[in-house]
């Protein structure tokens, strides 16, 4: 039977750092980014352990890893926590530093400084003074990170990028706490020293260990479902820039590409940066499920140029699927507004990819062509998807295969798509009879909202006046809010 290449287990910082392992942040994964919040958040609760009524250990929740041959690892999600950590172990030793510069207890504070400093940091050579550190940095942070930090060398205040800067501010926001902590005194090296020794052991992490990027994102996937928010985004970030950073890449070439991953990422704000991956992919190919998503982008993109087409593929589409999840965008016109407010009301997603597809044909050259296919997907989710109850998977099918064949040129009309639509429209008999024993609890807000459009719509068509639904909706809130 085959074995899945991953293994969990729970680890302290000592088990984890204090050994000859190292751990790399792979060159393209996110900057260091911790603020004061997060510091503060984790001194105190560091502070939390010595007090008399501490608990034992502090969780420090998942720390996913990738390696091969179980000596050095990637870091594929917790790098921020395994950053910061280091540079308070970093500040710790240029305190007891600082001690034997002061002649408190100087050779017993070398010595714990230098024992510290090769369980935890790595070593730096004598004569060279060049680190061979356990941590190493991403391609932003690893250069002031060995050549300031580790050595513990006199910070620079000047051309630093903004993350190299949060490295220094974490530092001696660190090394400040520590100083208050425990001040100047003879005995102060022989207190931080052991308080340093019995924190490697309190702070624990759930530590997975995978042996590729595939089944790294399996994990992610698994934990986000439960939701554990680890970013699959980063992992394929990472794989993609790999494969872009390959070979004679110029570096305002990676620049570039890096500003338009972080235009895209933010440009979706809440939305989930997987979920519209999926959307992208599968209004241009054959249907993908979601769990086989990044093995078959992995399979299908494989070389630089295939890479740098993606992301700028991924960037043209981004502004379209966040404007078909946001009605009230100024793309729209009322009826196409309409229409978006319905698929949102019905909490109906699978249309998603095919009509990206038929925006980024049609909505220039045949806007109302692009309007009426809306208006259909709305009705047919008000019938196939709300009233009749059927089965989304053959449903999602027909709407990857009319994007595919949009996308590929097959379909070249409005009138096309609509014709193909019909499948999945269940007729005016069977619509009737599902609506005639349809029950909608309104204990749930989304039912309540369609009740009401139901009635509204109802009513709309027996006097045959026109309402405005979004003010006869909120006056109907109002009402609910005092009765």
């Amino acid at each position: 039977m085959a074995t899945m290449n991953f293994n969990t287990s729970n680890q302290t910082f000592r088990q984890l750092l204090g050994n000859g392992l190292k751990y790399r942040v792979p060159p393209f994964q996110r900057d260091y980014s911790w603020t004061e919040d997060e510091w503060d958040d984790l001194w105190q609760d560091i502070v939390g352990l010595f007090e008399e009524d501490g608990e034992p250990a502090h969780y420090m929740g998942y720390l996913v890893l990738q390696s091969e041959d179980s000596k050095r690892f990637d870091i594929i999600d917790g790098q921020q926590r395994l950053t910061t950590i280091s540079l308070m172990v970093l500040a710790g030793l240029a305190y007891l530093q600082e001690l034997v510069a002061a002649d408190l207890e100087a050779e017993k504070n070398r010595r714990r400084k230098e024992q510290l400093q090769g369980s935890y940091i790595g070593y730096v050579d004598p004569v060279t003074l060049v680190p061979s550190s356990k941590l190493e940095l991403n391609r932003h942070n690893n250069r002031f990170y060995q050549t300031y930090l580790v050595p513990l060398e006199r910070l620079p205040q000047r051309n630093l990028n903004s993350s190299e800067h949060q490295l220094r501010k974490s530092f001696l926001w660190f090394r400040d706490r520590i100083r208050a902590r425990f001040g100047k005194k003879p005995d102060s090296g022989q207190a931080f020293a052991a308080m340093l020794d019995e924190l490697v052991d309190k702070l624990f992490f759930t530590v997975i260990t995978v042996t590729d990027e595939l089944n790294a994102f399996k994990v992610f996937e698994t934990l986000n479902a439960r939701g554990v928010r680890l970013s699959a985004t980063d992992l394929l970030k990472n794989y993609l820039f790999s494969l872009v950073g390959s070979g004679d890449t110029h570096e305002n070439e990676l620049k570039s590409l890096e500003e338009i991953w972080e235009r895209i990422v933010g440009l979706l704000g809440s939305e989930s940066f997987p979920e519209f991956l999926r959307v992208f992919w599968n209004s241009r190919n054959r249907l993908v499920r979601k769990a086989d998503l990044f093995k078959t982008i992995r399979k299908r993109i494989n070389h630089k140029n295939e890479a740098f087409q993606l992301i700028r593929d991924l960037d043209s589409s981004a502004g379209i699927y966040v404007a078909l999840r946001d009605p009230k965008g100024p793309e729209w016109n009322a009826e196409e507004q309409a229409a978006l407010e319905q698929l949102m009301m019905f909490s109906v997603r699978s249309p998603l990819a095919m009509l990206l597809a038929c925006y980024e044909s049609f909505f220039e050259p045949d806007r109302p062509g692009f309007a009426r296919i809306l208006r259909a997907v709305a009705i047919i989710s008000f019938r196939y998807n709300v009233i009749c109850g059927l089965q989304t998977h053959e449903q999602e099918r027909l709407y990857n295969d009319i994007a595919w064949k949009v996308s590929s040129g097959e379909y070249a009309s409005s009138r096309e798509v609509i014709s193909a639509l019909s499948v999945v429209y269940p007729d005016d008999r069977q619509f009737k009879a599902a609506f005639s024993e349809k029950e909608l609890r309104t204990t749930n807000s989304r039912n309540k909202k369609v009740v009401r459009y139901i009635l509204f719509e109802i009513e709309r068509q027996r006097s045959g006046k026109s309402f405005d639904f979004e003010s006869v909706d909120s006056s109907n809130n109002r009402s609910t809010a005092h009765s």
